[in-house]
């Protein structure tokens, strides 16, 4: 299956990556991208820019080296709501937010409290990709997070970083295959994503796409393959194309 976009990716503005937003967007173009998306850790992550960051994206060309470009940020899941740490009028702003639990910004809870946390995220209008939901750190419910998604019209990622051998992340493996068959019970859609920190990993989804070829995940439910499939799920895209 085609692979035209990297939609998780951080830049040095993170505190903990290591490439500029225009090395990163350089990188992707050279491997042949069509869609590249920064997606800087908000601000309750320890390191990490200040809210104002995201306050200046009308700044940045939405074409790069001949690539379209989205900006949007990775937020943090705060609490058992699903509360994340960028104010409504700043969510609004972007082109597009990942939800992720981090943790530095989490209590884990209870397996319902979890998935509650996850599903409060799921039904903000502003959040379009939840991130990584793949560790035994923080277990959830994955039937209720791939029926939440799917109702909300919200991708779920498979983050290729997880499933490095180095991980910091538990079980990320064994939590894909059992959030993997709830996707394609609910029809949820997914997406592959690298959570590059370094523009060497920018577009690297080797390890997520050999576990969906493993699962023989359907490919109209992956929408790393076409803009068209994308765009129901990130409108604003539309304004860049």
């Amino acid at each position: 299956m085609n692979d035209i976009m990297d939609l998780h990716t951080h830049t040095i503005a993170s505190g903990h990556a290591y490439n500029t937003l225009y090395e990163m967007a350089r990188s992707a173009s050279e491997k042949g991208l069509t869609l590249f998306g920064s997606t800087d850790h908000a601000p309750k992550m320890p390191g990490t820019c200040n809210e104002f960051y995201f306050i200046n994206f009308r700044v940045i060309p939405r074409k790069l080296f001949g690539i379209n470009i989205l900006m949007g940020a990775e937020l943090n899941i705060l609490d058992y709501k699903g509360r994340v740490d960028l104010r409504k009028g700043l969510l609004e702003k972007l082109d597009y937010g990942v939800a992720s639990i981090h943790e530095p910004c989490f209590k884990s809870g209870t397996v319902s409290e979890n998935t509650s946390a996850y599903v409060g995220a799921i039904e903000n209008p502003s959040i379009h990709i939840i991130g990584h939901p793949d560790d035994s750190r923080f277990p959830i419910d994955y039937d209720t997070l791939a029926a939440a998604a799917a109702s909300n019209h919200t991708l779920l990622e498979v983050n290729a970083s997880s499933l490095h051998p180095l991980s910091v992340r538990q079980n990320a493996k064994e939590n894909y295959i059992a959030l993997l068959e709830k996707c394609k019970h609910y029809k949820t859609s997914i997406i592959l994503n690298s959570d590059a920190h370094v523009e060497a990993d920018v577009g690297n989804h080797k390890r997520a796409w050999e576990l969906i070829t493993e699962l023989d995940f359907p490919e109209e439910l992956i929408v790393n393959g076409s803009l068209d499939l994308l765009l129901p799920f990130i409108p604003k895209l539309e304004a860049y194309l």
